[in-house]
């Protein structure tokens, strides 16, 4: 065993010595290498959301990550090349706390994550509603003498939205974009988008509607 060793320490030994001169080189060159700190700021990725929960918090952080590492490479990154995972499989309605840290970040060769910021936060997660509202148009303009609105029609009447089930326990009605009817003495049709002011809130169909204003006399003709 002991000879077969010794031959092969002296097979190409000159090529071996080489190689391993070669590396050392390479391992004192890196060494020597300036080394840099980037921050990089990424959207959060939430993984495994319950079919059955929504996400009931308006603001959601992005992260700030710091990295540390060769110059070279650092020039090189890119934020897309990060990217911060949460877990959210098993998650219940309620309020739950995050720790961010260098383990929710994939991993960037030869790379050092050093710190994320924020190193929590929170969310509020509800279960996923819908539900029929009604439709009520928002009518504006300059009516002609003698003119008033007599009543508004909606097609559709009412729109279906989905979203977190306390708020969308809280919307009483969908409005329209205003329509401006001056000028109508009769009645006409008008086209216009639904709005919900709450930003957690989705309108099923975003097809919009079709109003028809209908306007009637405040008084006869010629009377005082």
């Amino acid at each position: 065993m002991t000879e077969f060793l010794q031959r092969w320490v002296r097979q190409n030994l000159g090529l071996k010595l080489f190689s391993l001169a070669l590396a050392i080189a390479f391992w004192a060159a890196l060494a020597r290498e300036p080394r840099s700190e980037v921050a990089v700021q990424v959207p959060i990725e939430f993984r495994g959301m319950p079919e059955n929960l929504e996400i009931n918090s308006e603001h959601i952080p992005s992260a700030e990550v710091r990295v540390r590492g060769p110059e070279r490479l650092i020039n090189r990154l890119h934020p897309e090349d990060v990217h911060v995972r949460i877990d959210l499989d098993g998650v219940k309605p309620g309020e739950r706390t995050f720790d961010l840290s260098a383990q929710q970040i994939n991993e960037l060769r030869d790379l050092e994550v050093v710190q994320v910021v924020p190193s929590q936060f929170q969310l509020s997660f509800d279960v996923r509603s819908q539900r029929q509202v009604l439709v009520r148009p928002r009518v504006i303009g300059q009516f002609a003498a003698g003119f008033r609105i007599g009543h508004t029609v909606s097609n559709p009447s009412e729109v279906l939205i989905t979203g977190p089930r306390n708020r969308v326990e809280a919307v009483d009605f969908a409005t329209t974009d205003a329509i401006d009817a001056s000028g109508v003495t009769e009645s006409q049709t008008f086209s216009a988008h639904i709005f919900i002011p709450d930003p957690l809130i989705q309108v099923a169909d975003r097809k919009p509607v079709h109003v028809t204003v209908i306007m009637e006399r405040t008084s006869s003709p010629g009377s005082k």
